[in-house]
């Protein structure tokens, strides 16, 4: 728990040494720092409110934190979510309370990854915000409105922060290289073209990314006469596996499995193949993304394509039988498939609406000619009586005859689009439904007497 600010002796890594110790030297952002932006004049005048910091790994959340304290004059009191429990969250409330009777100085509580304490944790924050004892910060790579309390959230104003783009990343760079006092502004290095500019790609708008991989880099690099010379190969020993930022359960996977499904949606076979791409190099489980694709088939393809979930699942299939470095390309196969198949959610939206209506409707009985009837007796209760055996009928269709009960023998559910293969399917309804309507043999009235009318 970082009650006092102590800095640990020894090694302090290079990312913390460039931490921005003003509010001009803080990077990124500009969206809420820019000149003339509301949060940057209330800083300026030395006034806060509780609020919420939201951003992806390495943007600045607890560097801006900090800075806040620093321009409202207030005691920085830090604790961790992952780190600390109770007992450094009643110490923090102490000292915010001591501070307050002291004189009335600002105590500022910084939560960092406050989506990981649970509801009740959450709430114990509550009423100490609540009677100005503290003025809270939190900071969460998580989407606040699914992860925080809406008690909490309703005293907090939340603020998103952005990836950091490759220019700002190049000049965070920059800095380190100069930066005699804390950065590596002593040592004689020199990159190869190119070098730098790999290094902020890789970080993949992190930060804290960018000075890790630079401190690494700087590490290995190979001294010639006095200069010390970072090369591509170098790189690539610092860079590895290279693995982007894509946090499994967080809000990143939703996000890019989200504009997958969109893309295949929109018949965008190009966003399909790179979303697919993009997880794929993240590291995501291929078998997830086919088995979304098994769900977009039924779901916005549905009998448009009847054949967008077989290649679904023959993807599946093959990458189960030839392993990943065949087998993700057949999923890629598919996801272009599905992105170009002809699309309809007709049986999505049908089977939705006949879900809910069971779900509300009474148990209606199963009419008596669509029972089965083994037994004499069951024939003498009428069971079976009447049906009418399809295939003895004129094109083995049973013009007339009703399959639901009689109260909703009205409703409609599945309306076929016209696209695809559904063009077909709207057609041949319509001959069957417009046999129904001239059958001598029809089993009920049009309409039922309680209210089975077509959706």
């Amino acid at each position: 728990m970082d009650l006092f600010d102590a800095s640990p002796a020894g090694y302090e890594p290079l990312a913390s040494r460039m931490r921005p110790r003003k509010l001009e030297q803080y990077l990124g952002q500009e969206h809420l720092f820019g000149e003339g932006k509301p949060l940057r004049k209330q800083l300026e005048q030395g006034n806060i409110h509780s609020l919420i910091l939201w951003g992806p790994p390495g943007v600045g959340k607890t560097t801006l934190a900090r800075l806040i304290a620093e321009y409202v004059d207030a005691d920085f009191i830090s604790i961790s979510a992952v780190m600390d429990g109770v007992k450094e969250v009643r110490a923090a409330v102490e000292r915010g309370r001591h501070n307050r009777m002291q004189g009335g100085r600002k105590s500022i509580l910084f939560v960092d990854e406050v989506h990981r304490f649970n509801k009740a944790q959450q709430d114990a924050f509550l009423p100490v915000v609540e009677e100005g004892t503290l003025i809270f910060i939190g900071a969460t790579t998580e989407n606040p409105s699914f992860e925080l309390n809406n008690a909490l959230l309703s005293r907090a104003r939340v603020y998103p922060l952005k990836s950091l783009g490759e220019p700002v990343l190049l000049k965070l760079i920059t800095q380190a290289l100069n930066d005699v006092e804390n950065g590596l502004g002593e040592r004689k290095l020199e990159f190869e073209d190119g070098v730098l500019e790999s290094l902020a790609r890789t970080a993949d708008g992190d930060g804290r990314r960018a000075l890790s991989l630079l401190e690494i880099a700087a590490d290995l690099a190979e001294e010639r006469d006095g200069v010390e010379y970072v090369t591509q190969q170098s790189l690539v020993e610092v860079l590895g596996a290279g693995a982007r930022r894509y946090d499994k359960g967080g809000d990143l996977f939703y996000d890019q499995i989200s504009a997958f499904h969109k893309s295949v949606r929109g018949s965008n076979a190009d966003g399909a193949l790179y979303w697919c791409c993009r997880m794929l190099d993240a590291g995501c489980d291929p078998l997830y993304i086919v088995r979304r694709l098994v769900a977009i088939a039924s779901e916005d393809i549905g009998n448009a394509d009847p054949r967008a979930m077989q290649v679904a699942l023959s993807a599946w299939d093959a990458f189960e039988r030839v392993g990943p470095a065949e087998g993700e390309r057949a999923i890629a196969q598919a996801a272009v498939y599905c992105a170009m198949a002809p699309k309809s959610n007709a049986l999505y939206r049908a089977y939705n609406q006949c879900r809910a209506d069971v779900a509300k409707d009474p148990s209606y009985e199963v009419p008596m000619h669509l029972r089965n009837a083994p037994t004499e007796l069951m024939k003498q209760q009428g069971m079976g009586e009447g049906y009418r055996y399809a295939h003895d009928e004129p094109n083995a269709y049973a013009a007339g005859e009703v399959y639901l009960p009689e109260v909703i023998s009205e409703r409609r559910y599945y309306e076929p689009e016209n696209r695809g293969l559904e063009i077909k399917l709207r057609e041949k309804l319509e001959r069957l439904r417009q046999a129904d309507e001239s059958s001598p043999k029809r089993r009920y009235s049009r309409f039922s007497k309680t209210g089975g009318k077509p959706h």
